[in-house]
């Protein structure tokens, strides 16, 4: 869809939009082929990302009734903060691809509804703004880049605009097979690029040789973080760094090893490794090797507040959700973010109230049909 017939956003919510699904046909018509491909694609056949939420799907819910549910709540602590309710905003970059004003939105839509957000690194929205505009405590994603020193910087900037954590992102060494993106020509528009990541200086080009090695011949891997360079991190920071990434039991042990205060489970929204296991499959085994020492939260495949309530089932401390919110911003703005989050909150109470559990405490496998 070319960008002179786009659809404006909406100026109030149709009565139609009933779940969030219901936002994605209303996002299209409002960004480019281009913008689409980058925000709703995944990598390769895009296997893992279906079944992120077919995983979900397969999972049913253990039913009590005649419960006492006075009192019931979802509110939880995490980190040293208290939450009102289990569901974050993952990182998601370059978010005015979406929407003109992009992150900002976002960061208002969630301090409105109390909701908890991860700013990308990738931001289209410098970090120093999206702090000034927030009135919640903020979550900063990061990624190690091949410039230790600037990565360094980054870190300080975040902790001198009072964000309360830390958000490593550790599974993409290197980008995934974007298919998509590849055939719709993605390019960053004019005006949109990751803000944050000015000044960088960025590692020279290698050309593979002709006949050669396409990726380890062309010197992309030789700065890619390892285990020490997250220990580096815990140790230089008065942060709590979450490491997000983990699907594998042992990298979770590892991970807490090398300082980690939290884990992240989560494939990248199959946007990497295409063949991967969905998030809520990989979530029980990962949480068994934590043993709880940290909190562990689950990213992708979240569709509906039943989702919310079979990940903490299964171990999960919270959610985060990445897509279903970008649908709504490029539909409606901070407005449709905020209806996103009051949606799944609905639900999720709605959940928890026919399931007969009345605290996120009382939610565990038991409250799974097996």
């Amino acid at each position: 869809m070319s960008a002179n017939r786009l659809l404006p956003p909406l100026t109030q919510i149709p009565a139609q939009i009933a779940s969030i699904g219901d936002y994605e046909s209303y996002a299209r018509p409002r960004m480019t082929d281009s913008a689409w491909a980058y925000l709703q694609g995944a990598s390769g056949d895009e296997l893992t990302c279906a079944d992120n939420k077919a995983a979900f799907d397969r999972i049913r819910i253990r039913q009590r009734v005649l419960s006492d549910l006075r009192g019931a709540h979802t509110r939880l602590e995490l980190l040293g903060h208290r939450w009102d309710f289990p569901i974050m905003l993952a990182p998601v970059a370059f978010q005015k691809l979406a929407h003109q004003q992009g992150e900002e939105a976002t960061v208002l839509a969630a301090s409105a509804i109390g909701a908890g957000m991860v700013v990308s690194t990738q931001s289209s929205v410098s970090l120093e703004d999206l702090a000034r505009a927030a009135s919640r405590p903020l979550w900063f994603q990061l990624y190690i880049q091949p410039d230790r020193d600037f990565t360094l910087e980054l870190v300080r900037r975040a902790e001198a605009s009072a964000y309360q954590a830390l958000v490593l992102t550790v599974d993409s060494p290197v980008n995934g097979l974007r298919n998509r993106e590849q055939r719709a020509g993605f390019c960053l528009p004019a005006g949109i690029e990751a803000v944050n990541l000015k000044g960088m200086q960025h590692p020279g080009t290698h050309v593979a040789q002709a006949g050669g090695s396409p990726v380890f011949g062309s010197g992309a891997l030789e700065a890619a973080p390892t285990w020490s360079d997250l220990g580096a991190l815990v140790e230089s920071t008065r942060l709590p760094v979450l490491v997000k990434g983990i699907t594998h039991p042992q990298d979770a042990r590892m991970a807490i090893d090398h300082g980690a205060a939290g884990i992240i489970v989560s494939n990248h929204g199959g946007r990497t490794l295409d063949g991967l296991p969905a998030t809520v499959d990989a979530l029980p085994q990962v949480v068994d090797a934590v043993e709880g020492r940290v909190p562990v939260m689950l990213d992708g495949g979240i569709r509906r507040g039943s989702d919310v309530f079979k990940a903490i089932a299964l171990g999960a401390q919270a959610v985060l959700v990445g897509r279903p919110y970008v649908h709504a911003l490029a539909a409606a703005g901070a407005a449709g973010v905020a209806h996103v989050l009051h949606i799944l909150r609905t639900e999720l109470e709605i959940t928890m109230a026919l399931a007969g559990t009345r605290t996120l405490a009382d939610i565990d496998r038991s409250a799974l049909w097996t």
